[in-house]
């Protein structure tokens, strides 16, 4: 449940926005022609994408290039809600930007493109000033007139290219708008042990449903619902014989969001709970 939501537009585009919400809540973010810096205020953020995802935390952030994500807020701050700003890329605002021309790492992409499309930020002071000084706008929004914004927009973006991770930030500036070309089974099975819906992987896959379902009973022979959860479950298995990780851990490291739907559905496929699962093995190992 969202909140509250704040948003300033720049040439007639939101540029900055600031959000509050109540999770757990799942918000897609296709980005066909834009790219995008999320960073957590508060609470806990997972970022989504066609191969890659990135976990955040508090004073945490990721460079998103434009494609097809998923933001799953799914874990609370200490008051009880997930607080988060985004900064919006778009090529027709920067070219305003920059009038007199673009910067060398915005410029045409390089011969190869980058591998990734995500650079996670941690850590960095410069960044977690930069979003302070957003806030305050954000409470005072009679400031944040076109000029303070732009100048804003290229303060971020020069902030970025001076972190720590700037080889990694400058290869996805380079390329911002040049998406990312992925193989269907290649994106399935980097999200195989996510816990989005079949509907939410067919947007991963830039798929109506129904022609995601054509394409996954032809690749994988099986449908996507099926195959999904037996995957899942089949690896919530082994880790419950290999590791002593708690139940709960297992339940979201193998896409179920939920814990009870996890046992319901892991003794409907074995026919025994998942603790039971785990104390037989260590009986069996004692004898």
């Amino acid at each position: 449940m969202i909140v509250e939501h704040k948003t300033f537009d720049l040439f007639e585009k939101m540029a900055f926005e600031k959000a509050v919400l109540v999770p757990p809540v799942t918000m897609p973010a296709f980005m066909h022609n834009e790219a995008c810096f999320f960073y957590v205020l508060d609470g806990k953020q997972k970022s989504i994408g066609a191969t890659e995802s990135a976990d955040l935390k508090k004073n945490e952030g990721v460079l998103l290039k434009c494609g097809n994500f998923y933001s799953q807020f799914y874990e609370a701050g200490d008051n009880g809600q997930v607080e988060a700003v985004a900064v919006h890329f778009y090529p027709e605002v920067l070219k305003k930007v920059y009038d007199t021309g673009l910067p060398q790492f915005l410029k045409a992409p390089k011969s190869e493109l980058p591998k990734t499309s995500m650079a996670v930020i941690k850590g960095d002071v410069m960044i977690q000033k930069y979003i302070e000084s957003l806030l305050f706008y954000f409470e005072n929004p009679v400031l944040a007139n076109e000029e303070l914004l732009v100048l804003k927009l290229k303060e971020l973006i020069l902030l970025l290219s001076k972190t720590e991770y700037a080889v990694q930030v400058h290869d996805i500036l380079s390329t911002l708008f040049s998406p990312q070309t992925y193989e269907f089974k290649e994106i399935i099975n980097a999200n195989i042990y996510s816990d989005l819906s079949v509907e939410q992987l067919a947007g991963l896959t830039n798929r109506s449903l129904s022609s995601f379902k054509r394409e996954f009973k032809k690749v994988f022979n099986a449908s996507p619902a099926s195959y999904l959860k037996s995957k899942k479950l089949e690896k919530a298995a082994e880790l419950l014989l290999t590791t002593d990780i708690q139940i709960s851990h297992i339940a979201y490291d193998c896409g179920f969001a939920d814990q009870a739907h996890f046992s319901k559905s892991f003794k409907q496929e074995f026919g025994i709970s998942p603790s039971n699962y785990r104390l037989n093995q260590i009986n069996n190992n004692l004898n």
